[in-house]
């Protein structure tokens, strides 16, 4: 490992947690000099930044509701939302006998589940924010699920299980990828979008992949090889850039042997 670089006051953009307050800022960002994987710790316990505020801190005045309607308000064009759907149901057109039943882990504004129900999937919404559970709750075809997903008993008959933008946030990215596996039914499909550190790397330091919040940033090989670890085949894997400027990286994954 190597240091890419080192922060010693938040970059642009980067929203201002509550935790965070009064606390020096510092913090390093390493690159894997292998596998081109980058890791970073906020200058405190990570969990502390989803206890005080994770919410009110992203999505601002107006809350999810708001959050929610302007995205879901975007022409495809503009959405990265829209583009994550219509890949994924291109990916899984292709199994037309599997009942279109979904689990999102860390669903957040509930868009993507919403946007899935509104083609035809029943979906259920797992996330530790009780407000995140409650309004996914109430959008049309999707059930809210407040809870941390390694406290709940898998239950495998989910033909597609999506982890957007949520494996970067957490110590164990390979352990919340093994218990999301568990929610997979026979012959199912697991779902990951998780930033491209080498690609927001050639732009430098200040891109949004490399915000305080995110422990981990991934390449393709690493996200291959976390994967594997989890149990998963990586099947397909896109690097891409959004329509919101992000460098993404998305991969289709199914358990190794072809056994959820």
């Amino acid at each position: 490992m190597s240091v890419a670089w080192t922060y010693t006051a938040p970059p642009e953009g980067e929203t201002r947690f509550a935790a965070l307050e009064g606390v020096a800022y510092r913090r390093e960002v390493r690159r894997c000099d292998a596998c081109d994987h980058f890791t970073s710790r906020p200058p405190l316990d990570p969990d502390d930044l989803y206890r005080e505020g994770y919410v009110d801190a992203t999505y601002g005045q107006g809350g999810i509701e708001a959050s929610f309607r302007r995205i879901m308000e975007l022409p495809p064009e503009r959405s990265d939302n829209r583009q994550r759907v219509e890949r994924v149901l291109r990916f899984m057109d292709r199994r037309p006998d599997a009942e279109r039943r979904a689990l999102d882990i860390g669903s957040g504004l509930g868009v993507f589940p919403a946007a899935l129900a509104g083609r035809g999937w029943r979906c259920r919404a797992v996330d530790p924010d009780p407000r995140a559970a409650a309004h996914a709750d109430g959008l049309e075809g999707v059930e809210g699920v407040c809870a941390d997903v390694m406290d709940l008993a898998p239950r495998a008959d989910h033909a597609l299980v999506s982890l957007n933008k949520v494996i970067e946030h957490v110590d164990d990215p390979v352990a919340l990828m093994a218990r999301g596996a568990g929610f997979l039914a026979p012959g199912g499909t697991m779902y990951v979008e998780v930033p491209d550190g080498p690609g927001a790397a050639s732009d430098g330091p200040g891109r949004e992949e490399f915000f305080v919040e995110h422990l981990h940033v991934f390449s393709a090989a690493s996200l291959a090889m976390a994967a594997r670890r989890a149990g998963l085949d990586t099947v397909e894997v896109h690097r891409l850039r959004e329509p919101s400027g992000k460098h993404t990286i998305a991969a289709f994954l199914e358990p190794v042997g072809g056994d959820a």
